[in-house]
């Protein structure tokens, strides 16, 4: 009988675990899908009819389906020259991003210079200042030096540096022992060297994390373009996805099929990347 007791208490543990875990996936499949819903309404919404655009109940599954839609809205709207220029601006974006931001998080989380805490003080202050308060002075300075209608105003201030980004690479940096650094200079490295062979290697996490955010913002970003581009052969995805939309009408399956494409890249990403970037949140700031 105690045999019995036993066997039959696992096995209502085991029971109960089982529950629990699938009561956690089914919550977890819940929150996935309503998070993937606009994606998936998206798709379905490209490849109807027009008859069915506005059907209530909407149909989920067109009858018949027009794949053909994707192709025609890219090729017939030239999104492969958006796409060159997105491109251009988000790589250059992200390599002039990592180089500034860990240069100056560097200095200001392993050298000792005087005013280093002052100007990293500073330097967080800018983040009050939203775009929309500098956009009028950024285009004033730009048009005096001949960059409005060019993409040197959407990809060269990176290379100045960002202060999110500077300060997520100073705390990550001082997590790392500074033995490291004393052991490096001891086998000759200078600064830079310590940055380049023994720090940067370190930090993978952290420049994926500013590399994914420095992606999302120039791969999504529409007001900058919108202010500085003017001829249609320098838009960017964002300013070509506008262009379905005009005075009278909107091509709402081309507009969502473009969509939908232009969305696929920044969800590739995040999950390629993402071990990278859950770990470049999680240790960063945890010294302080």
């Amino acid at each position: 009988m105690q045999s019995i007791a036993v066997t039959t208490r696992r096995v209502d543990v085991i029971a109960r675990e089982i529950v629990k875990k699938l009561s956690l996936y089914l919550l977890l499949f819940t929150v996935s899908f309503t998070f993937f819903l606009p994606l998936i309404w998206m798709f379905t919404t490209a490849i109807k009819p027009t008859e069915q655009l506005f059907k209530i109940p909407p149909v989920w599954i067109p009858a018949p389906p027009n794949f053909r839609i994707f192709y025609d809205a890219w090729v017939n709207a030239r999104f492969n020259i958006y796409l060159f220029n997105t491109l251009k601006i988000t790589v250059l974006s992200i390599i002039g991003r990592l180089i500034s931001c860990s240069l100056v998080g560097y200095s200001l989380a392993r050298l000792r210079w005087p005013g280093r805490d002052l100007v990293f003080i500073l330097t967080l202050s800018t983040m009050m200042l939203p775009f929309q308060v500098l956009m009028i002075p950024q285009f004033l300075i730009y048009k005096y030096i001949g960059w409005i209608n060019t993409h040197y105003p959407l990809w060269v201030p990176p290379f100045a540096g960002n202060a999110f980004f500077i300060f997520l690479l100073r705390q990550y940096f001082r997590t790392l022992p500074r033995e490291l650094d004393d052991a490096a200079r001891i086998d000759g490295c200078s600064s830079f060297s310590v940055l380049w062979r023994i720090l940067l290697p370190l930090s993978r996490p952290a420049l994926a994390t500013v590399a994914i955010f420095t992606f999302m913002q120039k791969w999504n970003d529409f007001l900058g373009p919108l202010v500085f581009l003017n001829e249609q052969k320098k838009f960017t995805l964002s300013l070509g996805l506008a262009l379905f939309r005009d005075q009278f009408d909107v091509d709402w399956n081309g507009i969502m099929a473009v969509s939908f494409l232009v969305t696929l890249p920044c969800l590739v990403v995040f999950f390629l990347a993402q071990r990278y970037f859950i770990k470049g949140i999680a240790t960063t700031g945890l010294k302080g």
